[in-house]
């Protein structure tokens, strides 16, 4: 038996783990390490020694190329509860299906600890679950326990995604298992006579490499651990080679009944003699994956494709539902079966759908594809249809392109109009998303002009809302709510057109947010909400929720979208919808910006700007809103963030994109004293602008226009705060941003005016910011008019943080200590009292206080700087 070293304390966490979900709340540790680090054998001295009375329940992932949906989650249905496995047998819809997992792993609780190893290889479904689960588990007495590689989890693996959502749970921990001293090594290579310091070099202290090159003696020490598992199945018979080589190709868990149908004879017994494999519950298993792959890799290919189709015929004889789709549809691609691969990869495609694992389906209809040269032309088309759209829902548009055209061109010539409309309005939604805004025109165009003159039709339906999204997004408002609402007309009574519809409310709701109209566009904005929710289409749900949030937002009405983003966030994260997230997250940020909250705007950003999969439209907001502050704060690199924007935002041609991108790129500049660039910013976007009508990006580059001395036109329709601006009515200016809690925007407009008591109001607010540029404008324009008392920077010593306040907070605090009302406060910091009232809400949570009197002396007692800020 392989002596277990080095693995005290992880053995010790994982029980002290046990006991305080049983006795408080549940935890999900997650164990990671390379190939062969010892997780497998951990968990298995972890399960030997659970105290009496406690259940290990174990599941494993498949490392097939498409795994099955669910695969550890079925293996343990049973044992977890009989109800749960019936209604995963039944192909209950994946919210039903979490919700039953949660509820039985809370029905447990402390009896069962559930285990899922090699979670690597985990499918999208199972990930999926992990993520449910685990973001609940408090609310359970279990421990859950997951192992997985992380050497073979890279930046785009969907496992990274997962463990970085979960990462910010108090009852997630993560169990880093180390390679082994040179100590143990030696340990482990007593008495084999193999030179144990050059053993640990070679292995680099794996303790799967060394004790398979141990039990490789008196045998050369292979230079590799492969080189090791071949020279001990070298030394097989080779009916034993043979068995070895089926299994390998069988899979991780080999069924002898199975191997029995495929090799002739089997020699098991000389196999798990050798060590390679072993009998675990009445099947075999390789000691370790990576001795499987050694022989798979190692089987000749003529060799194994025969094997795969063997065990390919064996699989079918069997029932229908006896074996996973997903399982027969990797052995009939291993066996090179076009027509087996074209029977099970699209069935097992719809069985992940079934249960929510779009990368899962995405990777069967890409299989399929592959062997789909020879389909008769309608079935390829359909087979391509179904193939774009999931692998846009994955993010691959360049191959969902590419397939949703060429099912476009064969239903053309096909002569199937309809078909033909419905694919090209997917194409042009496809094509919007990563910025090809002209195509995606074109595309939903002709797809209004094959079915303009048919009857009625859900294609028709899907087309004028297609249209009525572009206009939307082209800012061409009115035209869309006239589109929209032909839209709605025309779907109103056909059961089968009801999502069109409900994106047909969602365009016309935002445009006329756009044209001004709030209370009516937010009507309609919550009606599409509604019936999305009622009808359980969860893309247009989050869609809602981004467009009250963006309109609103991009109407500079962030009090009115603000209560959107955490219901939209919650509604996109519990459902895995990462499109939609990072786009909601994009507007976090800018509104954060905006609104002043600096020190939350960064984060926001970061998690867009940092995630593995590139959604063209989320990155682009995100780096407005990450450029514009940069360049506020005087960060060196603001530049650089601003050159992508625009480099991503410009081929799209729209305003939205292009309009703050430029608006960012010319603040940069006059904060740079480059009037020069401030006018070629402003003029490369102002007539777009202007053409638009929108009183917001008008207003703006008509104001950098006026900071270069260049005409700006007529300011009688820019909305309010910059009309004030360009007419030089500072105060008026400042006091309608402040109404919008625009402090950086209201304290800029203080600092064009005259009076030395409005500069210095935009200093104190520039400083409370880190607006050190425009701080600094601000000093240079006091001395300029004359000021006696030019004001400082706060001291080092007040930005200290130790209650984790935000900067904001830090300010109010300060007001609140000095016994300031909550309306003073609003006065002083250009916030709106029930911005205050928020603040002060969570100032006295996070000091752990119950009143205001209560505040300045908790405050003080963690070292907080209570001086306010003032002039010098």
């Amino acid at each position: 038996m392989v002596r277990l070293l080095e693995r005290d304390a992880a053995l010790a966490t994982l029980h002290r783990l046990r006991e305080e979900a049983a006795g408080h709340a549940g935890r999900l540790v997650l164990i990671e390490g390379e190939a062969g680090i010892g997780k497998t054998a951990l968990l298995g001295a972890f399960r030997a020694s659970l105290p009496d009375g406690v259940i290990a329940l174990v599941g494993a992932c498949d490392p097939l190329s498409t795994p099955r949906p669910l695969g550890p989650i079925v293996d343990v249905a049973v044992d977890l509860d009989p109800a749960f496995a019936r209604l995963l047998a039944d192909g209950a819809p994946r919210e039903a299906t979490l919700q039953a997992l949660l509820g039985a792993v809370r029905e447990r609780g402390p009896a069962i600890v559930l285990i899922i190893d090699d979670l690597h290889w985990a499918d999208e479904a199972t990930l999926d679950a992990l993520r449910f689960v685990g973001r609940r588990i408090e609310s359970t007495r279990a421990l859950v326990v997951a192992a997985y590689r992380d050497d073979e989890i890279g930046l785009e693996h969907p496992l990274r995604i997962v463990v970085g959502d979960l990462a910010t749970s108090a009852a997630v921990r993560r169990l880093p298992l180390a390679a082994l001293s040179a100590a143990s090594v030696r340990e482990l290579a007593e008495g084999t006579g193999i030179d144990a310091d050059e053993l640990h070099r070679q292995t680099g202290g794996n303790p799967f490499f060394v004790t398979e090159v141990i039990a490789g003696a008196p045998a050369r020490v292979p230079p590799t651990v492969r080189d090791a598992v071949l020279a001990r199945a070298a030394r097989l018979a080779p009916p034993a080679r043979r068995t070895l080589e089926a299994a390998a190709v069988i899979g991780p868990i080999i069924e002898p009944g199975l191997l029995i149908r495929v090799v002739e004879p089997v020699a098991a017994d000389e196999c798990l003699a050798s060590g390679l494999l072993l009998a675990r519950a009445g099947r075999y298993a390789f000691r370790h994956e990576v001795a499987r792959e050694a022989i798979l890799e190692s089987t000749d290919p003529v060799a194994r494709i025969a094997l795969h189709a063997h065990i390919l015929a064996a699989l079918e004889d069997d029932p229908p539902g006896a074996h996973p789709l997903a399982r027969l549809a990797h052995h009939a691609e291993g066996a090179g079966d076009g027509p087996a691969v074209l029977r099970h990869a699209p069935a097992a495609a719809r069985e992940a759908l079934a249960v929510g694992a779009h990368r899962e389906a995405a990777a069967q209809y890409a299989r399929a594809v592959r062997f789909a040269g020879g389909l008769p032309a309608t079935e390829r088309a359909t087979l391509l249809a179904d193939y774009g759209r999931e692998q846009g829902s994955i993010a691959r548009y360049d191959v969902a392109l590419t397939a949703l055209s060429e099912a476009a061109s064969i239903w053309r010539a096909e002569g199937r109009p309809l078909r033909e409309a419905a694919v090209l309005a997917n194409l042009s939604s496809a094509l919007l998303s990563v910025g090809r805004n002209a195509d995606a025109d074109a595309a939903v165009e002709r797809a209004w002009d094959i079915v303009a003159d048919l009857p009625p039709a859900p294609e028709r339906v899907q087309a004028r809302t297609g249209q009525a999204y572009r206009a939307m997004l082209d800012r061409e408002n009115h035209e869309a709510i006239e589109l929209g609402r032909e839209a709605i007309a025309m779907g109103a009574t056909d059961p089968r057109a009801t999502e069109f519809v409900i994106h047909a409310w969602n365009c016309v709701g935002s445009s006329r947010i756009l044209l001004g109209d709030f209370d009516g566009g937010r009507a309609d904005l919550e009606t599409s909400l509604r019936l999305a929710l009622e009808h359980r289409v969860d893309r247009l749900v989050a869609s809602a929720y981004i467009n009250l949030a963006s309109a609103l937002g991009e109407m500079y009405r962030f009090a009115d979208a603000e209560p959107y983003f955490e219901p939209g966030l919650r509604h996109a994260m519990d459902r895995d919808l990462d499109p939609s997230r990072l786009y909601l997250e994009a507007w976090l940020a800018l509104s954060r910006v905006h609104t002043g909250r600096w020190a939350e705007a960064e984060p926001a950003a970061a998690r867009v700007l940092d995630h593995p999969t590139d959604v063209t439209i989320a990155r682009i907001m995100a780096l407005i809103a990450l450029g514009r502050l940069k360049v506020r704060r005087g960060d060196a690199d603001a530049g650089e963030v601003l050159d992508e924007a625009l480099a991503l935002a410009a081929p799209t041609g729209t305003l939205q994109r292009i309009g703050p991108v430029r608006a960012a790129r010319a603040e940069a500049a006059w904060l740079a004293g480059d009037p020069e660039r401030v006018a070629a910013e402003a003029d490369a976007v102002i007539e777009l602008a202007r053409a638009k009508r929108h009183p917001w990006h008008v207003g703006e580059l008509s104001w950098w226009l006026a900071q270069a001395d260049r005409p700006h036109g007529d300011t009688t329709s820019v909305a309010a705060p910059w009309r004030l601006q360009l007419e030089g009515r500072w105060r008026e200016a400042a006091d309608a941003w402040t109404a919008r809690e625009c402090p950086y925007e209201a304290a800029r407009a203080l600092l064009h005016s005259d009076e030395v008591a409005h500069v210095a109001e935009a200093h104190v607010v520039f400083d409370r910011l880190g607006a050190a540029p425009a701080a600094a404008l601000a000093q240079r324009r006091l001395r300029q008019l004359g000021a006696r008392r030019i004001p400082r920077g706060r001291r080092a010593a007040t930005r200290a943080n130790p209650a984790g306040l935000t900067e904001r907070e830090l300010d109010v605090l300060r007001l609140v200590a000095a016994g300031l009302l909550n309306g003073e406060i609003a006065a002083r910091l250009f916030l709106s009292q029930r911005t205050v009232d928020h603040h002060v809400s969570a100032i006295l949570a996070k000091l752990g206080v119950g009143s205001r009197r209560e505040v300045a002396p908790a405050a003080a007692a963690l070292g907080i700087d209570l001086a306010p800020n003032d002039l010098a």
